[in-house]
């Protein structure tokens, strides 16, 4: 409970939750925007899911090696600012009667690159900020706080979208970006300047940073399990909105209300992720977690119209828990022994694998959309997320209680 005490971690947290509350309402609105005002089709679905994350693909590995040579507090608030005024353009294009798909698709984008960058310099950033004997409980605070935004994101988001129009509640989303900038900026510490070598290519700390991650062999089960998971969540949170609303029939405020319920296993899930590192090992942790929540998505294409919403929000509200137990410790693991030159690299590689795969997943979902059907495609995406725990099954993870926490070299 230290982290309650350091005022620039507090202000951090502030930061980091108002723009994860913004997050996950624009999961929320931008789908239902495309759902309800543009009726788009279930591949043009996945396209618009695919386009929030292709810059993990497009730039995840060079983002790291530029982050690795900038302050990360400067380039955290530019993000933000940028995020939040490419998502004012969608009201304000609703309002003019000119919004279109490709609109969405070019936001989407946008805010996908200020988010990849956002998302490594913010991890990077946190062991320099609170010391990395501090890792586990400032991870488990601000992954309570995307948890929390997980639960009051949706239910807000939908809320608005059926009270005001969904392009209307976008703006939610663009204002908490830049108040979200705000507040990073009250952060007092003096960030150390980044260790420069004007004389190194780019394709060499590139590489630097790729062979670190997978020249061990714990965090290339990690990379595995947790690409595999994306790959499936990126085909389930395509098809998500369209299996609510047009198989299940549930209007945009019931929609908001099951993703709600399901963020509030994650809420929970890092409340707790501490004692179970204590309890059972961090090593066991990661393993336990992932061989028990993820096969947990098989039960969401049994649903049916009236009792099915309630399957669907157990079901989510079961698998937030354990991916947010399983993330709070697979990311203080990896945080924990990277040298502060390679945060960015290292975080940014990772990245690239395991989010490079969430549009791979998206666009998958939509073609799986057209061929099978919303629930057929549901059902494939569940099928792949119960064998990602395969990865750390047959890995060295499984012989372990705790993970090493010393810096490599």
């Amino acid at each position: 409970m230290k982290l309650w005490h350091h005022g620039d971690f507090r202000r951090l947290w502030a930061g980091d939750t108002v723009t994860q509350f913004g997050t996950f309402v624009s999961l929320t609105v931008l789908p239902l925007v495309a759902a309800t005002a543009l009726a788009v089709t279930p591949f043009e679905m996945g396209l618009l899911s695919a386009a929030e994350h292709a810059a993990f693909l497009l730039f995840g590995l060079p983002a790291g090696v530029w982050i690795d040579r900038m302050r990360r507090k400067p380039l955290m608030i530019s993000a933000n600012v940028v995020r939040g005024v490419a998502l004012l353009t969608v009201p304000v294009a609703w309002w003019t009667g000119v919004l279109s798909l490709p609109h969405l698709l070019v936001v989407a984008l946008a805010v996908g690159v200020c988010t990849l960058f956002f998302d490594v310099a913010y991890q990077s950033y946190l062991p320099s900020l609170v010391g990395r004997e501090h890792l586990v409980e400032g991870n488990a605070k601000l992954q309570a706080s995307q948890s929390v935004a997980q639960v009051a994101g949706p239910g807000v988001g939908g809320g608005l979208a059926q009270l005001a129009g969904a392009a209307n509640a976008v703006a939610l989303t663009g204002l908490s970006y830049l108040a979200s900038a705000v507040l990073l900026r009250r952060i007092r510490a003096v960030e150390p300047p980044p260790e420069r070598d004007p004389g190194r290519r780019l394709t060499t700390e590139v590489a630097e940073g790729l062979r670190f991650v997978f020249g061990n062999p714990n965090l290339r089960a990690i990379v595995g399990c947790t690409g595999t998971a994306n790959l499936a969540s990126g085909a389930f949170v395509a098809m998500e909105i369209l299996f609510l609303t047009r198989d299940l029939r549930l209007s945009a405020g019931a929609v908001g209300v099951v993703l709600a319920i399901g963020g509030a296993g994650g809420v929970l899930g890092a409340l707790t992720a501490g004692w179970w590192a204590r309890r059972v090992g961090q090593a066991r942790t990661i393993l336990i977690s992932a061989l028990t929540s993820m096969p947990v998505l098989l039960l969401v294409p049994l649903a049916e119209p009236g009792w099915g919403a309630v399957l669907v929000a157990g079901a989510l509200a079961v698998y937030g828990y354990g991916v947010i137990v399983y993330n709070v410790a697979q990311v203080s693991y990896r945080q924990a022994i990277c040298p502060d030159r390679l945060l960015g690299r290292m975080n940014a590689s990772i990245r690239f694998v395991v989010w490079g795969l969430l549009p791979v997943g998206q666009l998958a979902g939509g073609v799986l959309g057209e061929w099978l059907g919303v629930r057929g495609a549901i059902w494939a995406a569940a099928v792949v997320s119960a064998l990602c725990g395969l990865w750390v099954l047959f890995s060295p993870l499984r012989r372990l209680r705790n993970l090493p926490s010393e810096v490599a070299a």
